[in-house]
C-alpha cells in the first residue's frame, strides 16, 4: 500500500543532492590493448598458467593463483553449440547487413514482403533469417530450449521483452508532448524555471530516431504501464523458471509518464549543480566529485548570505541529520539535507540562487499527476520485490541524459532496499557520457559507506546522434565524450575503479557488456592481475544474442559467468527492433570483417573433417 512505498522510497527524492558532478576527471593511467594482448598467451581455448607464489595481503598468507587466458580464434569451441545450418544463417544475416540499400530501406522491404508472401510465409521467412538470429522465440515457452542449449554450453540469459509498437513519426512525437509537459505548462507555458534540457522538444519527441538497439516506450494512460509492468513480470517469472541466476532487463520509461523523470532529474542536476556552487565559493572546483569536501563552517555561512535559511535553521538542518561531525561536507553527506516532505511533488523543489528561496519546480501539480508519480514507483517496487522472490537479478537499462539522473536515483533507491544480502539490482552505466566516472565513483562510494552490494552494468551507449543532435539544436553542452577513443578510455577507467572496488572488497559486482574484443581482454588481464576467479561471480560479460559468439561460449566454457541479452516477443511486434538491429549492424559488420571470417573458417573445418551433419552435443 502507499505508505510502504512512501517509507521504502522517502529517500529517494530526499536525497536529492546526490548529484552527479559533471566535473572534468583527473587523468588517469591509460591502458594500452598492445600490452594487454602480449599478457594473454596464445592457447587452445583455456589454459591454465600457473602464476609465482603470490603474497595475499587480505589474510597475510601464500596463494597460488591460476591465469586463464581465453584464445578467442577457435572457431572449435566457439561455434560448437551451433550446426551447419545456423552457422550459414549467421553468414546469410551479417552479410545482407552490409547492404546499404537493404539497410536503409529494411522497413519497406519487410512491409513488401509481408504483403507478397502472406503473414504466415512472411514470419516463417523471418524464423529462418533475421528473427531466428537476433530473437529467441515468440513467448516464454518457446525460448527456454535456446535458453537450455546456451547454458549447456556455459552462457546464460538477461530475458528481453522485445515488443515495440509500430508507431509513426507523427504519433510518437504527439505521444511524447502529451505525457512529457505537465498541466502547469500547458495552462502557461514558460511561466516556470524550466531547463531546455529537460523539456520535451516537438523534433525530438520521436526518441527512436539516430538509437540503436535499445527498445523505446511511449506512455499512453496508467493502464498501459500497468500492462508493461505485468509484462516484465512475466519475464522475470521466465527468467526464474528458465535458469539459475538469470537477469532480466526493465526500463523505467516503461513504467510511468516520462514527465516525472524529466522533472526529476532537473530536480537533482540543479542541486548538484548547487553543490558545485558552494565548492567553486571554497575554491574546490575542477576536482572529482567525490574530493570536494565543503568546510562546514564556510558553507553554513554561504547557506545564511544565499539566504536559504537563517543561523540557527541552517545549524539544526546539520545537527539533526548528525552530519558534517569531521567538519566537512561531502556529496555524499549532502543527501540527507532535504527535509521530510509528504507529497511527491513537495520534493520537486530548487534553490534559486538569486533569491536564496527553496522554490518549486512547477506552480502547481494536479491531483492525478500526483497519483501518477506515486504509481510510478510503487510499479517500480513490485518489479524489485517479485525479482527478489523468483531469484532473479533486475538490470536497469539506461536511457536518454534528459532522463537519466532520475532513472539512476530510482535504481540507487531500489539498491539500498533490496541489495543489502546480495546483488539483485543493476544500475546502467553509459561510458560514452563525459560524466561517467563520477557517475560510478560516487555510487560505489555510497555503497561501501551504507554496506549494500553494488551493481554495475557497463554500456558504451545507445543514444549517441540523438544526443548529440538534440543538444545542438537546443542549445546545451553536448553530454557525449569527443570521440570513440574518449569513450574506450572512459570505459576502462570505469572499469577499473569497479574491478579494484571488488578486489578491496568483494560486495561489488560488474557486468562487461561489450562486444569489444579488447575490452574483454582487458579486463581477463586485469582479473588476473588482482588473482580474482570467475568462480567468484563478481565480473560478468554480456553480448547480444545472435552477436560475437567468438567471444561468449570460449568465457563461458572457460567458466566465466557470460551472459546474452535474450529478445523474444511475436514475429510481427518484434519487427521494430529488429529493423534497428539491421541498422547497428551495418556499421558493425562493415567495421569488422572477423566474426564472418571465423564463420568460414569453422564451416571449411566442419566440411575437411567430414562433419556435413554436425550436430551440437549437450
Amino acid at each position: 500500500g502507499d505508505p510502504v512505498i512512501y517509507l521504502e522510497f522517502k529517500r529517494i527524492c530526499l536525497s536529492q543532492g546526490r548529484f552527479r558532478s559533471t566535473v572534468a576527471s583527473k587523468q588517469h593511467k591509460e591502458v594500452e590493448g598492445g600490452k594487454e594482448e602480449q599478457q594473454l598467451v596464445e592457447c587452445t581455448v583455456v589454459k591454465a598458467v600457473q602464476a609465482d607464489l603470490i603474497s595475499q595481503t587480505k589474510n597475510n598468507t601464500d596463494a597460488q593463483t591460476r591465469k586463464i587466458a581465453i584464445d578467442f580464434d577457435n572457431t572449435h569451441e566457439a561455434y560448437k553449440s551451433k550446426d551447419n545450418i545456423e552457422l550459414l544463417r549467421s553468414l546469410l544475416v551479417f552479410k545482407l547487413c552490409t547492404f546499404d540499400f537493404l539497410v536503409d530501406k529494411n522497413k519497406e522491404l519487410m512491409d513488401l514482403s509481408k504483403k507478397v508472401f502472406g503473414k504466415r510465409l512472411f514470419e516463417r521467412l523471418m524464423k529462418m533469417t533475421f528473427y531466428g538470429q537476433f530473437v529467441a522465440g515468440e513467448d516464454h515457452n518457446s525460448i527456454k530450449p535456446l535458453i537450455h542449449k546456451n547454458q549447456a554450453f556455459g552462457v546464460g540469459s538477461v530475458l528481453d521483452y522485445s515488443v515495440e509498437e509500430d508507431l509513426t513519426q507523427e504519433e510518437a512525437e504527439k505521444k511524447e508532448m502529451d505525457s512529457c509537459v505537465s498541466e502547469a505548462e500547458k495552462e502557461s507555458p514558460g511561466v516556470d524555471h524550466r531547463e531546455k534540457k529537460y523539456k520535451a522538444h516537438r523534433q525530438f519527441g520521436d526518441r527512436r530516431g539516430g538509437v540503436v538497439s535499445a527498445r523505446t516506450y511511449f506512455y499512453a494512460d496508467e493502464a498501459k504501464c500497468d500492462a508493461q509492468m505485468e509484462t516484465f513480470l512475466n519475464c522475470i517469472k521466465a527468467s526464474g523458471g528458465a535458469s539459475v541466476d538469470g537477469f532480466s532487463a526493465v526500463k523505467m520509461t516503461a513504467l510511468g509518464r516520462p514527465q516525472f523523470l524529466l522533472q526529476f532529474s532537473e530536480v537533482l542536476v540543479k542541486w548538484r549543480r548547487f553543490f558545485n556552487l558552494l565548492a567553486a565559493q571554497q575554491g574546490k572546483s575542477g576536482m572529482d566529485a567525490l574530493e570536494q569536501k565543503l568546510e562546514l563552517e564556510q558553507l553554513k555561512e554561504s547557506l545564511t548570505k544565499l539566504g536559504v535559511g537563517n543561523k540557527d535553521d541552517i545549524e539544526n538542518w546539520f545537527t539533526g541529520e548528525k552530519l558534517g561531525s569531521s567538519g566537512t561536507i561531502d556529496l555524499l553527506d549532502w543527501n540527507s539535507l532535504i527535509n521530510d516532505r509528504t507529497k511527491i511533488s513537495n520534493l520537486l523543489v530548487i534553490p534559486n540562487v538569486e533569491n536564496g528561496q527553496l522554490e518549486p519546480l512547477l506552480r502547481k501539480f494536479t491531483v492525478e499527476e500526483e497519483k501518477q508519480m506515486k504509481r510510478m514507483l510503487q510499479r517500480v517496487d513490485v518489479l524489485a520485490k517479485h525479482a527478489v522472490d523468483n531469484g532473479v537479478r533486475l538490470m536497469v537499462d539506461a536511457e536518454q541524459t534528459y532522463f537519466q539522473p532520475a532513472i539512476s536515483r530510482l535504481t540507487l533507491e531500489m539498491q539500498r532496499i533490496f541489495n543489502r544480502e546480495k546483488p539483485i539490482i543493476f544500475n546502467t552505466y553509459q561510458c560514452y557520457l563525459k560524466e561517467a566516472y563520477d557517475n560510478v565513483s560516487v555510487d560505489v562510494e555510497l555503497s561501501r559507506r551504507e554496506g549494500w552490494y553494488f551493481g554495475a552494468k557497463l554500456v558504451r551507449g545507445a543514444y549517441m546522434y540523438q544526443e548529440r543532435s538534440r543538444a545542438e539544436e537546443i542549445g546545451y553542452e553536448d553530454p557525449i565524450n569527443p570521440d570513440y577513443e574518449a569513450t574506450n578510455r572512459m570505459y576502462h577507467k570505469c572499469l577499473e575503479f569497479v574491478l579494484e572496488e571488488i578486489d578491496h572488497n568483494r560486495k561489488a559486482n560488474v557486468m562487461v557488456a561489450s562486444h569489444n574484443e579488447d575490452t574483454v581482454k582487458f579486463t581477463l588481464g586485469k582479473m588476473n592481475e588482482m588473482g580474482l576467479s570467475p568462480t567468484e561471480k563478481k565480473v560478468y560479460f554480456g553480448q547480444l544474442l545472435g552477436m560475437c559468439d567468438q567471444i561468449s561460449f570460449p568465457l563461458g566454457q572457460a567458466g566465466f559467468p557470460v551472459y546474452k541479452y535474450v529478445p523474444y516477443g511475436p514475429v510481427n511486434e518484434v519487427i521494430p527492433y529488429l529493423s534497428r538491429r539491421a541498422l547497428e549492424n551495418r556499421g558493425f559488420m562493415k567495421g569488422s570483417q572477423r566474426e564472418r571470417s571465423l564463420l568460414w573458417k569453422e564451416l571449411k573445418r566442419r566440411l575437411l573433417n567430414g562433419q556435413i551433419l554436425y550436430k551440437p552435443v549437450y
